[in-house]
Formats: C-alpha cells, sequence, structure tokens
C-alpha cells in the first residue's frame, strides 16, 4: 500500500527523491484520518524551508492540519491543480495529489525518515493505541 521507494515522517508526509528533487506529499494513512479534502494552501515557488517546517495547511470538512517538510530545501513547484481539485488528496494521495517539488538541501537529511516498512509498523501502532 505504500510505496516502497519513498520515505516517510511520523507527521504522515511522504517523499520521493529523483535527482536531487524531492517530490512531497501527504500518506494514504493522513488523508483517510482527515475525510474529505476541501482546500490546499502550499508554498510559492523558491520558498526555503527547513526539515520539520510548516510548509502549508490541508483543510478537510473534519479538520485543519499542517504538512510539515520532510526535508530541508527550496520549493522548485507546487501541485496547482489542487487548488481546484483538492479531493485528488483523497483518491491519489501517493500519486497525482503531490504537493511540492523540493531541491534537496541535505541529502543526509533523508536518512532520518522511515522506509516504507517502518511507516507501516508505526501506523499499526497508532491504530492500535487509538483503539484502545
Amino acid at each position: 500500500m505504500y510505496p516502497s521507494n519513498y520515505r516517510y515522517t511520523k507527521e504522515h508526509e511522504w517523499i520521493r527523491i529523483e535527482n536531487g528533487i524531492g517530490t512531497v506529499g501527504i500518506t494514504d494513512y493522513a488523508q483517510h484520518e482527515l475525510g474529505d479534502v476541501v482546500f490546499v494552501e502550499l508554498p510559492k515557488a523558491g520558498a526555503k524551508l527547513s526539515a520539520g517546517q510548516s510548509f502549508g495547511t490541508v483543510e478537510s470538512v473534519k479538520a485543519v492540519s499542517e504538512i510539515y517538510s520532510p526535508v530541508s530545501g527550496e520549493v522548485l513547484e507546487t501541485n496547482t491543480s489542487l487548488a481546484n481539485e483538492p479531493e485528488k488528496i483523497n483518491k491519489d494521495p501517493h500519486g497525482a495529489a503531490w504537493l511540492i517539488k523540493l531541491k534537496i538541501a541535505n541529502a543526509a537529511e533523508l536518512n532520518t525518515l522511515m522506509d516504507a516498512a517502518a511507516y507501516q509498523a508505526y501506523i499499526s501502532e497508532k491504530q492500535k493505541e487509538a483503539a484502545h
């Protein structure tokens, strides 16, 4: 369910790396927890982000959630299609509903992120805790 070539954060963002460019989005778990997404606020190209820094929000019928950058870098592009179609996040969170593309400043930061198996175990643990 979670692409094995992505890295994941405890805040439920994912990043896919290609040629020093990181594509960032929120995970299927995050979109499921949020419910129907109605609005997305993203930074402008050129914004400089630090790892763990909030760079925007995803608003659903239930809540507004901050989105955090998995790594440091400069925003190269934002997914402008989400302005008119925020519901894409619910339909394809690991694909068409990517949020930003970053020029990665420090590739070593990727080592602090979880792989798909670790992320899967992390959310399983969260779901068990929620059930009690």
